[in-house]
């Protein structure tokens, strides 16, 4: 090949598997090692917890096992396949632009988790061809680290618990549900190839390419959509078939299925893989301050003008959509800070932010606010020392930040919308809808803004034709100003709310939606639109209080219920209405007749709504049996001062003693309850106080157990090294012995003071030797040598370092070639003599007899 076509041709990437190891994973990396072909075309970096202040025997010992070349890891090194790197003791090891990077950790000897750092690091350089092999191990390093690789779409494993000595690492990855496979480390190796065997290298195909390799994809991807539909209620038949071909084929290949049909049967019979489907299809990819211009044009401009157009108001509300595992809306809740900070009257207002997310797991790592040590990557320093807390060698969000976010499990798509916002976030999100979808949100997310909002989306994302709905405050930055005009009916995405009790789903309403079907009649469509947009706002509610459908636009009389999604009547209704209301359904089940509430008041900005509301039971047959609706209808204004005021008279003059009566039980039920309120506050703050005592005892408790927990594991990981020298210097030594037994010559061996150390079973014929005489003189046992000076010549060889050699009688007429030479380390250090005894009496006899005969 030229050298121009390697220029147009580069080598592709090689694939890393990163494999991360703790107490007991020497014998699990010797087990996956043996398995991998010497050509697998992947490399290996393998990280284990070491004794910072030992060498590691590491690379040797795995040597053994694999014929591939085994390395310490060093700065720099470019990554090359069928290599395995090993991390040196004392050292972090991660991967940056496919080389090797080697860094001093930063957290004390106890604290640290490399593992978790070389997974995070193979996440933003690999990608999607990150794999993650988590083996045996204490405590849960890796855990993070799989779950950033699971992100971007990377392979995670983790090794079968039943399989590991220590079982506590795998068993933390499996419970976080971030390995994609679980099995014992000799069977990883084949799983890691078939893999990556099937998936290409080259960007995933389009439903094209799809089509071509499984003719049957696109007509059985409803069925499979349907499966997840009737598990998780979520509907996922308007993403964007590419997205939802890539991620099912990625699932399709781990297992291995062959074919979107025999994927469905899989989906039927394994309820379990449903779930994985469903994780799968939930894209997470999320950083901190994402896209930096856009958060300084925040709080350069945006917010600061927002502040001034709300300079009357002391709260502020903001949705972020879609916010995975919360770092958007903690950026949001920082930056927001900031520029609270820089007005004329800090602190005055405060922001109160919802973030919503389908994935129950991404809004728990959330609310935890616990991140790893990488985000300082994404994360100022300055931001890093104003709003995180370094705990375990992680971030964790200050409590002042995470106090402003209320995170909540919902779907956008299914879910009624908040309300009443002046910021609404939704990146990247809609990049995965079609446009069909995209053009119902967009009117929703107007609905839900205050005149004045601001709506920002992701780089990739446009109002497109909303532009009556939106004006750009930065069209480049993706920010949009909400413009006080009236959404049509037809754009607003109006349907049912799911039921969530097990009443509402076997009774459910069925969903109603604007007509937009060819085949609708003319007459359908237009009672629809009638009741749609003339007939007063109204609910339908179940027994259980779960509001099953509703019709027009409620959003003045209901609200959603901060925190988790909760779509109960009595939770959403407004303040004014919430007592009347239920008073009026507890009496409204025991008769039929209807119930007419009148001059109901809800605060609305800039006073209060006068509001009639119209209760009625529903005693029907089918699907609306045992129900209740609730019609709302705005009155007119309330009666003026002086009609109140008069009547308020009337009725203070006819029942005086009668007020003043009740006016002195209410003042002595205050000053009782004061007291009782002071007695609790002070006991409450005396259990704070012994509470953060214990909290603080507790965190210094942890903290020690996790340094002895980490130091315990690596005086495992040395000891399991030591046991494996000891075991090969065993075999040594058995093989030195039968290697001398084999040879029939007397040896032996003595030290530099001339005391026994080791002997042959030959030499025991010459000398009086038994076990008992390691250590003793030798010259202090009998011997049947004639050889008085054998002590004197051993020490002069040890003197001068000249071999002896003489050739000695014994008294039972035998005679032994005597050589004596000095003992030799591997060092080449003189260390005691050899001795040793040739039998040369055959010899001797023989020139004995050609002597005699020479005479004769």
């Amino acid at each position: 090949m030229t050298g121009t076509e390697s220029a147009d041709n580069p080598p592709a990437p090689t694939r890393i598997v990163g494999i991360g190891a703790s107490a007991g994973g020497l014998a699990a990396l010797e087990q996956f090692l043996e398995r991998v072909p010497v050509h697998s075309g992947l490399a290996y970096i393998v990280v284990q917890h070491l004794d910072p202040t030992q060498k590691a025997l590491l690379p040797e010992l795995l040597q053994r096992v694999t014929p591939m070349r085994v390395q310490v890891a060093e700065t720099l090194v470019r990554v090359d396949p069928d290599q395995v790197y090993v991390i040196p003791p004392n050292f972090d090891l991660s991967v940056i632009d496919g080389a090797l990077s080697l860094g001093k950790p930063a957290e004390p000897r106890g604290l640290r988790l490399p593992i978790n750092i070389l997974f995070s690091s193979l996440a933003r350089d690999q990608r999607e061809h990150a794999i993650g092999v988590v083996l045996s191990g204490m405590g849960s390093d890796g855990t993070l680290g799989l779950q950033a690789i699971k992100t971007v779409g990377g392979l995670t494993l983790a090794q079968q618990p039943e399989t590991a000595q220590f079982d506590s690492m795998p068993r933390s990855a499996i419970a976080a549900h971030c390995a994609d496979i679980v099995a014992p480390p000799a069977e990883m190796p084949g799983r890691i190839l078939a893999y990556t065997s099937k998936l290409p290298q080259a960007p995933a195909p389009t439903a094209a390419a799809i089509k071509l390799n499984d003719a049957s994809a696109d007509g059985l991807l409803p069925d499979i959509l349907s499966v997840l539909q009737q598990h998780t209620r979520h509907d996922f038949s308007q993403y964007k078939p590419s997205t939802l071909h890539r991620r099912i084929e990625r699932r399709m290949t781990i297992h291995p299925v062959a074919t979107y049909a025999a994927y469905a049967d899989f989906l039927r019979q394994n309820p379990q893989e449903i779930d994985l489907l469903f994780k799968e299809l939930l894209i997470g990819v999320t950083s901190f301050f994402r896209d930096a211009a856009v958060w300084q044009q925040l709080a350069a401009s945006t917010l600061p003008e927002l502040l001034a157009r709300r300079a009357t108001e002391e709260r502020l509300r903001a949705w972020v959509v879609g916010c995975s595992t919360g770092e958007e809306a903690y950026s949001l809740a920082m930056v927001f800070e900031e520029a609270a900070q820089r007005q004329p009257r800090p602190g005055k207002c405060t922001l109160q932010i919802f973030a919503t997310d389908l994935s129950q797991d991404a809004i728990a790592t959330a609310r935890r606010g616990l991140y790893p040590q990488s985000i300082d990557a994404d994360v100022p320093a300055e931001r890093l020392a104003k709003f995180f807390s370094a705990q375990h060698g992680q971030y964790r969000i200050n409590k002042s930040i995470r106090d402003m976010v209320l995170f909540a499990q919902q779907d956008v798509v299914l879910d009624p919308p908040f309300t009443r916002l002046d910021i609404l976030s939704c990146r990247n999100l809609m990049i995965y809808f079609d446009g069909a979808l995209q053009r119902q949100l967009l009117p929703v997310f107007h609905y839900s803004l205050r005149p004045g909002g601001v709506l920002l989306l992701g780089s990739s994302e446009t109002i497109g034709r909303m532009d009556r709905l939106f004006a750009a405050i930065d069209a480049k930055q993706r920010l949009y100003l909400r413009q006080d005009v009236a959404a049509n009916k037809a754009e607003v995405f109006v349907k049912s709310f799911p039921p969530l009790s097990k009443r509402a789903t076997e009774a459910a309403v069925p969903t109603h939606k604007f007509p937009a079907a060819v085949g609708d009649s003319l007459e359908a469509a237009a009672d629809h639109v009638l009741l749609q947009v003339h007939a007063p706002p109204a609910v339908v509610i179940n027994s259980a209080g779960d509001i099953v459908y509703i019709s027009g636009r409620t959003g003045k009389y209901l609200e959603p219920a901060a925190g988790k999604a909760n779509w109960n009547f009595h939770a959403m209704v407004r303040e004014g209405l919430r007592a009347p209301l239920a008073n009026a359904l507890t009496r409204v089940a025991a008769q039929s007749e209807a119930i007419q509430l009148r001059g109901l008041q809800v605060p609305v900005a800039g006073g209060v709504q006068i509001v009639d509301v119209t209760v009625q039971g529903l005693r029907d047959t089918g699907v609306l049996n045992n129900m209740a609706m609730i019609v709302f209808r705005d009155a007119g204004a309330p009666p003026s001062g002086r009609g109140r005021r008069s009547a308020r008279g009337a009725l203070a003059a006819a029942n005086a003693a009668e007020v003043q009566q009740y006016r002195d039980e209410i003042q002595t039920l205050r000053e009782e309850n004061r007291a009782s309120k002071e007695e609790l506050q002070s006991a409450n703050e005396e259990l704070q106080s012994t509470n953060e005592e214990l909290q603080s005892t507790n965190e210094e408790l942890t903290t020690s157990k996790e340094e002895m927990q980490s130091m315990n594991e690596e005086l495992q990981t040395v000891n399991t090294e030591m046991q494996t020298k000891l075991d090969d210097l065993w075999r040594a030594q058995s093989d030195l012995k039968n290697l001398l037994d084999s040879t029939e010559i007397a040896i032996l061996f003595v030290d530099q003071d001339l005391n026994v150390r080791r002997y042959t079973e030959r030499a025991t014929t010459i000398m009086n030797l038994r076990d008992a005489d390691v250590g003793r003189p030798f010259w202090d046992l009998t011997t049947r040598l004639c050889y008085p000076t054998l002590q004197d010549d051993a020490r002069a060889t040890l003197g001068t370092m000249v071999i002896s050699e003489k050739q000695i009688a014994t008294d039972d007429d035998r005679w032994f070639t005597v050589r004596i030479m000095p003992y030799r380390r591997l060092d080449n250090v003189v260390d005691g003599a050899v001795i040793t005894f040739t039998d040369i009496t055959a010899t001797k006899a023989l020139e004995a007899q050609l002597r005699r005969d020479a005479k004769t």
